[in-house]
């Protein structure tokens, strides 16, 4: 049973600290385009980039799993969906720029107030991860490669369980510099056959929000379905669960 408590910790912000045993609320948001349009996606992604996350997801007892797109009302992503979301999950790519103002300061509002946010693969380059990061996110990368993915920070929780390195024989190629601020860890590495190397997975943290990065998953691949991936991003969303959510941003204060 999900015990909340609220109490006072600056003046004028009132806060819910979230204890016990509780589900945690999981949306996944696809922009949904290249499943619907190039049949060769739509092959390896039958029902959505997103409809195959859930499928992972959803085996966790403790982790109920909503689904949104970006043609659905409010882009998917209405002000109560997000009041009842633990971690968000992204995957975009062909329309990163329709992202309205609105939608993305809606996300960003809730990411400083604690809900988790996991961006997948060219999703580094979406509005809101760009917002979060304050910086371009640009990076080098190539069609057409494999992947060592490397753990490099074993204790860390969205390691556990995971393999020391997982083989990825179809991946695309990121390649360094990414121009990201200095990540609070780099839990993954990714080395190419290609000869580049990423930093494959990264946690930050912005106001009570976690976020981590992930690169795996580019749309021709179903890498998502590799035990080791699928590990990784359970204890993702593990991870990224709030255990503090602001009931509205933080502001000024007069003391």
């Amino acid at each position: 049973m999900e015990v909340i408590t609220y109490c006072l910790m600056v003046p004028g912000t009132i806060n819910k600290i979230i204890t016990g045993e509780s589900m945690i609320r999981v949306t996944v948001w696809n922009e949904y385009e290249h499943e619907r349009t190039i049949p060769a996606i739509q092959k390896v992604y039958p029902e959505g980039i997103h409809g195959a996350l859930k499928k992972i997801l959803q085996t966790e007892s403790d982790m109920t799993v909503t689904c949104t797109t970006l043609d659905e009302p409010e882009q998917g992503l209405s002000e109560e969906l997000l009041q009842n979301t633990d971690v968000l999950i992204w995957w975009s790519h062909a329309r990163q720029d329709d992202l309205t103002d609105e939608t993305v300061e809606r996300v960003v509002r809730h990411v400083h107030s604690g809900m988790g946010f996991i961006a997948l693969h060219s999703a580094h380059y979406s509005r809101v991860f760009r917002r979060l990061m304050g910086t371009p996110c640009t990076l080098g990368w190539k069609h057409g490669d494999s992947e060592k993915l490397y753990c490099v920070a074993p204790s860390h929780p969205i390691a556990e369980g995971v393999p020391g390195c997982i083989e990825l024989p179809e991946e695309e190629l990121y390649a360094e510099p990414f121009s990201i601020p200095k990540p609070d860890e780099v839990v993954f590495i990714g080395w190419f056959a290609g000869g580049a190397v990423f930093r494959s997975g990264c946690t930050f943290t912005r106001g009570y929000g976690k976020i981590f990065y992930f690169q795996p998953g580019h749309e021709e691949c179903r890498v998502y379905d590799i035990p080791g991936i699928s590990r990784i991003l359970i204890n993702a969303v593990r991870w990224a669960t709030p255990h503090t959510r602001l009931e509205r941003p933080e502001d000024n204060v007069e003391w």
